[in-house]
């Protein structure tokens, strides 16, 4: 599964993506963060503010409880706002 990184979130990890294989036991959104910040303290430092974090799948937006299964790529931003 491909994990992209944007802005804020990016900068503190150090790098804009990921390719991993995600074990059977991770099945939401919100499980997928707790693993992936269990690997990587940079990562666990980017989304250290979950209440700031936004997620899609497949390009579309979703709910940090939102199922994963079946998702080729999941994308983590801060909030966007328009202007």
């Amino acid at each position: 599964m491909k994990i992209l990184y944007f802005a804020r979130i990016r900068q503190i990890a150090g790098r804009g993506s990921d390719e991993i294989e995600v074990p059977d036991t991770v099945t939401t959104v919100s499980e997928l963060i707790e693993y992936l910040s269990g690997r990587d303290e940079n990562l666990a430092a980017a989304f250290a503010e979950r209440r700031t974090l936004r997620a899609a799948i497949d390009q579309n937006h979703v709910a940090l409880d939102a199922p994963i299964a079946g998702a080729r790529e999941i994308a983590f931003f801060p909030p966007v706002t328009g202007g």
